[in-house]
């Protein structure tokens, strides 16, 4: 490609460097809407991980589930404060990848870009199969991949016409989420005062009886944090999106200045909600612990209306995922990490990316079915622990970004992380510490083990063109391969 192709497709030849500098196209266009980024904030940290997979953190650490989300949480609200100081200084579809690219080092960005791309499409691929087996459950007969493929389908569809169409779908998907949670809030919070019809208050019954507040120990609540941290994941995509809002600052600036309440509501206020209604031990809380404690009120068809809210949760994070991944992927092929084909952008939209993203997922999917056990049992091993290693490239890039934003461009530092640099050397020292933790419990030793040699390959890939640029950069002649 020349240097006017790359041009043409909003690429450089060499990509600026310096606090104002752009380092990816501006070819994408401003479609999103303040209330759709609004939305996107409030509707993406509620994903179906909070409605499910939160049973699994309850059933091993009991009532202690509360601290283990408010630890997490804690932790999720420092790196979202780094990732909005740097999006809200220079907004940007590939989010954290740019800043690490600027930051760090091209090989840093390429490294985090492309792993968070792989979370993607395989958390697309697992939340399809989640939507499927709901519709399996309500159409008994048909087949799983048939509704995967449709929901694939659909949502692919829409994200190759418009980026406003995905945020009127997320809108609405946030709607309903938002609408459940809050809810399921106040009839929760009535019955623990004692105010709901035929209900008597539980007081501390559930929270201090059956073992107490740390019924399975440190271990426990060890285990319900390790659950917890990854219950958070996705809430990035939203800095992917304020690039392609009405006023990226703004909306970058709100979301992550609202992301506090968020948090502490929605999971951190549910889990005291469900602890203090039902026993920890309740084999229905495993399962669903939205719908026990529904149950335990006497709501009618409690798991109907549940099953329903998740699925809705599903469909949102597949839509946002394909989203996502798409913007991140365009994102480094435009920057030169990923082959030119995938640059081209039509309308606004990145399509090849579109489709590309869509496809992986969906290849995930027929994985699923073809080799469960082995093949795509290492994809989810390989994206187990990426999340972390991305919170982890976020820490080291804003504490370098700082220092030349202070320097070059103080007026762009509209958010700023609080204490710098003492809480980001806590968010890095706590990231380690769950990463250790990871090494105590089986699989998510595997884990951490298939991720870490995912990060090291990506890496050493990443140094390998970075010195392949800087030579060709510099005029000097290419080492032969031995």
């Amino acid at each position: 490609m020349t240097a006017t192709d790359k041009h043409s497709a909003g690429n450089s030849a060499e990509p600026p460097s310096g606090p104002g500098a752009a380092l990816e196209p501006s070819a994408l266009t401003h479609g999103l809407k303040q209330r759709h980024l609004s939305m996107i904030a409030l509707g993406g940290v509620i994903g179906a991980g909070l409605f499910v997979g939160s049973g699994a953190g309850i059933a091993a650490a009991g009532p202690s589930i509360v601290l283990a989300y408010a630890a997490s949480g804690l932790l999720v609200m420092l790196v979202m404060r780094m990732l909005g100081e740097m999006s809200a200084a220079n907004p940007a579809s590939g989010s954290f990848s740019v800043h690490a690219e600027r930051a760090i080092g091209p090989w840093a960005g390429f490294t985090v870009g492309w792993i968070f791309w792989g979370l993607l499409c395989v958390a697309i691929a697992v939340e399809g199969i989640g939507a499927a087996e709901i519709m399996t459950g309500w159409f008994p007969g048909t087949e799983s991949w048939m509704w995967v493929a449709l929901f694939m389908l659909a949502f692919c569809g829409t994200n190759l016409t418009s980026v406003r169409n995905y945020g009127e779908y997320e809108f609405w998907f946030a709607a309903v989420k938002i609408l459940a949670i809050v809810a399921f809030l106040v009839l929760g919070l009535l019955a623990v005062l004692g105010l709901l019809p035929s209900t008597e208050p539980p007081g501390t019954s559930h929270l201090t009886g059956n073992g107490g507040f740390f019924p399975n120990g440190t271990d426990g609540l060890i285990v319900g944090l390790l659950a917890s941290v990854f219950a958070y994941g996705g809430l990035e995509t939203v800095t992917i999106a304020a690039a392609e809002s009405e006023n990226p600052v703004r909306g970058v600036a709100k979301a992550v200045r609202t992301a506090m309440w968020r948090i502490s509501v929605f999971y951190v206020g549910s889990m005291l909600v469900i602890v203090t209604l039902v026993d920890w031990d309740d084999k229905a809380v495993a399962g669903g612990p939205y719908a026990a404690a529904l149950d335990e009120l006497g709501i009618p068809a409690a798991a109907e209306v549940m099953d329903v809210v998740v699925l809705i949760a599903l469909l949102s994070a597949m839509n946002a995922n394909i989203y996502g991944a798409s913007r991140m992927s365009y994102s480094l092929v435009a920057r030169g990490e990923g082959p030119a084909f995938f640059s081209r952008v039509s309308k606004g939209v990145p399509r090849r990316t579109v489709l590309a993203s869509s496809a992986f997922g969906f290849f995930a999917v027929l994985l699923s079915y073809w080799w469960p056990e082995t093949v795509f049992t290492w994809l989810l091993n390989m994206v187990g622990a990426a999340v972390l290693v991305v919170w982890g490239f976020i820490a080291c890039a804003q504490l370098r970004n700082r220092r030349v934003l202070e320097r070059e461009a103080p007026e762009k530092l509209v958010v700023r992380m609080w204490l710098y640099p003492a809480l980001t050397w806590v968010s890095l020292a706590a990231i380690a510490a769950i990463l250790l933790l990871m090494l105590r419990e089986d699989n998510t030793r595997t884990q951490l083990y298939f991720t870490a040699g995912l990060t090291a390959s990506l890496a050493a890939i990443g140094v390998v063109r970075q010195r392949a640029t800087a030579r060709r950069s510099s005029g000097e002649p290419e080492q032969p391969a031995s």
